[in-house]
């Protein structure tokens, strides 16, 4: 049972009860993320999320750290694209103190110079290491040549040249502009119970901000082909679909032909790819799905030698999923899959305070168990096939990272 409450001030609270367990799991969710920023300021909402691991008013960056440790519990935080978190997870006796310490982090961090320049030099060497793991920066420039200059198209971490422009008033304009009420929610998920949803507002409910107008521009897919040369061991090969947005009427179709594709060891990539042909190593597929967007893509990794196999083998297995459709094996499994992965989320209070707190954040809304099994359920093979028709267009997007920088021969014009 999911219990929803929205303060006097706009901030959302979900907190659901799980009296089985001895844990407690807390987030702060804000509606902000690398789309919110602007080409000068890119990278912001990342560096915001470290500040406030360096120091209170009352605590520095060790007693915050040595809090979390003396109680035994995690805290932590991550930046995506559309939204911020920052969460806790304790043991019930400590619930309360580790919403305390979350909420003295997001009301009072000071963002002194000294730590400034300290975690400045920090992400610098996060963005040094990510440059380090070309598997990961091809999915960057995958972003960059479906989105363009649109912010989807902007890393994350943001780049050398914008992080040494923050300083502690612009990280407080940011925060002004985007850690707005009507962009906050509170997820709680374990054994507490429902007056803690009053602790939360004492500490959430009277803090006001003026609410900024949705200015965002939505995003359009560029079918762009981009490849960067580098040093590497092997050629890195992503390509992008156009996929669907967050809540779409068809997003289990496409999550269940997703897992056909690639999104398992038993899908036609990795069995096509690895098993049969010995190609790769590591080859899936994923969506990621936006407010108003959604990207499906596709990883490889070979050899540079075996680059036009490679994208050969792949655009093969795409061909015939559209032209045969999918098995009823195939979608029986998927379910099964689907289910299985669903159900043992639910014993992870982080993993319910998580799906709590982006559906609340996102969508606005909260559906049972039985309704998404039943969602699942609906999905047919006519409904995944003609999914397929439509996303697996000749507009998609490629992005390579190799030895010579050069695309896969039949890409060359």
């Amino acid at each position: 049972m999911i219990n929803k409450y929205t303060c006097q001030n706009g901030v959302r609270i979900v907190l659901e009860q799980i009296p089985t367990v001895r844990s407690v799991a807390i987030g702060i969710w804000i509606g902000t993320g690398s789309r919110n920023e602007h080409e000068q300021n890119n990278g912001i909402s990342h560096f915001l999320e470290h500040m406030f691991f360096k120091g209170t008013k009352t605590r520095t960056a060790r007693e915050i750290a040595e809090a979390f440790d003396s109680i035994g519990g995690q805290v932590n935080a991550f930046t995506s694209k559309e939204y911020t978190c920052y969460y806790a997870k304790v043991l019930d006796d400590h619930a309360h103190f580790a919403l305390d310490m979350l909420a003295d982090m997001f009301f009072h961090s000071t963002f002194v110079e000294d730590e400034l320049q300290k975690e400045r030099n920090v992400v610098l060497e996060e963005i040094k290491m990510y440059e380090d793991t070309p598997d990961d920066i091809v999915h960057d420039l995958l972003s960059k040549a479906c989105y363009a200059t649109h912010p989807l198209g902007y890393p994350i971490l943001g780049t050398e040249e914008t992080l040494r422009t923050f300083t502690g008033d612009s990280l407080r304009e940011y925060m002004a502009d985007y850690y707005t009420p009507d962009r906050v929610v509170i997820s709680v998920a374990g054994n507490v119970n429902e007056s803690f949803i009053r602790d939360i507002e004492a500490y959430f409910g009277s803090f006001t901000a003026k609410k900024r107008t949705q200015s965002g521009i939505a995003p359009v897919f560029h079918p762009q082909k981009l490849a960067r040369q580098k040093d590497t061991e092997q050629a890195h090969l992503c390509i992008g679909f156009n996929g669907l947005p967050i809540g779409h009427e068809h997003i289990y179709s496409l999550i269940i032909l997703n897992n056909i594709l690639g999104g398992s060891m038993s899908s036609r990539l990795f069995q096509e790819v690895r098993e049969q042909r010995g190609l790769a190593y590591s080859v899936f597929s994923y969506h990621s799905s936006y407010q108003d967007g959604g990207l499906l893509t596709i990883y490889g990794g070979t050899g540079s030698n075996q680059l036009d196999v490679l994208f050969e083998t792949i655009q093969d297995t795409i061909r015939k999923l559209k032209e045969d459709g999918i098995t009823a094996k195939e979608l029986q499994n998927s379910k099964e899959q689907m289910k299985g992965s669903l159900m043992l989320s639910l014993e992870s209070t982080n993993s319910r305070m998580s799906r709590n707190g982006k559906n609340e954040l996102l969508l606005g809304r909260h559906r049972s168990l039985d309704e998404i099994i039943e969602e699942i359920n609906d999905v047919t093979a006519e409904k995944v096939n003609e999914l397929a028709r439509h996303i697996f267009s000749d507009d998609y997007a490629v992005a390579l990272i190799s030895p010579n920088g050069q695309l896969p021969t039949a890409l060359r014009s």
